[in-house]
């Protein structure tokens, strides 16, 4: 049935291709779904207390990991869209995930993966009987406005937890807030929820990366940094029209869902604290806002990870996208407390040279590291995925892991 619910987008009225809630085909997609990404592996280490002691190994694998449940459900309403139009032409804006396989899976079913140039996506190709994926991150309203204007059925796979930080940011709009998002200016995500503050007159947004970038928005509220060299490091991020001093006197703080939590909720205390001590207490309370729009699923996992920290262990596997956000958030927490490799699947591992291929963050690159987990003696390796990653990979990875120190299939079981 046609979603009758599209009062996210102001002044847009609801009409019959417009679909959020699937096809009713769930049992119909189930099997391939089933096929294309479960994991006996991880099922069975689910079963031993997502642990797995083989000779002188053992894995320990995070008690919350891989896909969530907005991924699942944005993969699932893909399956049902193919299985409902198996003759119309299909695009997806941007990538559904960040995971290469299950977007290569995506092509493989006649899925057109439309990509962005410079910002921006071409709809030139899509006409009014083809059928228009929305990806998990959501997007622009001018994205938005643009497909209803062509006319063609639009398939809406937004997380809900997106969803939760387009209402805060609406709410900061509304209310005459300036929107400070913590996230990545280009990310898909990022850019679709500051749009969501020009629904309103004079609503403005401006993006920080990390806790750096927030304290030059401090140094400016409280005088120690003047608006052209603010703008010189942050522009790319703010909202067009965006100007410091009339902007930066009310702010509400937000998120892209998939940061680093602990990150996201000290930026809103840095700058409600720089703003109380550049105008006092009763200026904070009135002028400043901030709720926690952490993705409940983002959180479990970073929780899971730092629980698995607590044990000992001689390395840290994260598998995931490299450019996944939560998956590079997850690695960074990892990183601090212990060896950590994040690898994009398991074809970076090679057990007969004992190599490893892994993002180096430092670097911003793929590095190699030779005897990453030595030749023997005990070994004990944690592992965990991002929201975006398939059980049948990580699976894959774990095996990979255990191959490295000669330990096949069979002598798991």
């Amino acid at each position: 049935m046609a979603s009758r619910n599209c009062t996210r987008f102001k002044n847009m009225t609801p009409h019959e291709t417009y679909y959020r809630k699937g096809f009713g085909l769930k049992a119909a997609v189930q099997g391939e779904l089933d096929a294309d990404y479960s994991g006996g592996l991880v099922d069975l280490m689910r079963e031993r207390e997502f642990s797995l002691t083989v000779r002188d190994v053992t894995i320990r694998l995070a008690r919350e990991f891989g896909f969530c449940y907005g991924v699942e459900r944005a993969v699932e309403y893909a399956y049902q869209t193919r299985s409902k139009f198996p003759e119309r032409p299909i695009f997806l804006v941007g990538e559904i995930i960040h995971n290469p396989h299950v977007n290569a899976k995506l092509r493989s079913m006649g899925i057109t993966i439309l990509r962005p140039e410079n910002g921006a996506f071409d709809y030139s190709e899509v006409s009014p009987q083809d059928v228009v994926i929305l990806p998990a991150f959501g997007v622009t309203i001018r994205d938005f406005e643009t497909l209803r204007e062509i006319g063609c059925v639009i398939v809406d796979t937004t997380c809900g937890s997106v969803l939760n930080v387009w209402k805060r940011v609406e709410s900061y709009a509304r209310d005459g807030f300036t929107a400070l998002i913590h996230g990545k200016y280009y990310h898909e995500e990022t850019r679709a929820t500051a749009s969501q503050v020009t629904k309103f007159a004079g609503g403005q947004y401006l993006i920080v990366r990390d806790m750096e970038e927030a304290r030059l928005v401090c140094q400016y509220i409280e005088g120690a940094l003047d608006r052209d060299a603010l703008m010189q490091q942050l522009g790319k991020g703010a909202g067009p029209g965006f100007d410091p001093a009339a902007h930066l006197t009310r702010i509400g703080v937000a998120n892209q869902t998939t940061m680093l939590a602990r990150e996201s909720l000290a930026i809103a205390e840095e700058v409600g604290r720089a703003m109380e001590r550049a105008h006092g207490p009763a200026h904070r309370a009135e002028h400043f806002r901030s709720f926690d729009t952490i993705c409940s699923a983002t959180q479990d996992r970073q929780d899971a990870v730092e629980e698995l920290l607590r044990e000992p262990l001689d390395a840290m596997l994260v598998i995931g996208g490299y450019n996944s956000s939560n998956t590079i958030s997850l690695a960074a927490i990892c990183s601090a407390r212990a060896p950590t490799y994040h690898v994009e699947d398991a074809t970076c591992i090679d057990p007969e040279r004992g190599t490893i291929r892994h993002w180096d963050a430092t670097r911003k690159g793929e590095v190699e590291t030779a005897g990453w987990l030595g030749s023997t003696g005990a070994l004990r390796v944690g592992i965990t995925a991002g929201a975006s990653t398939p059980n049948n990979k990580i699976g894959d990875a774990i095996a990979r892991v255990l191959a490295t120190r000669g330990i096949g299939k069979d002598d798991i079981l």
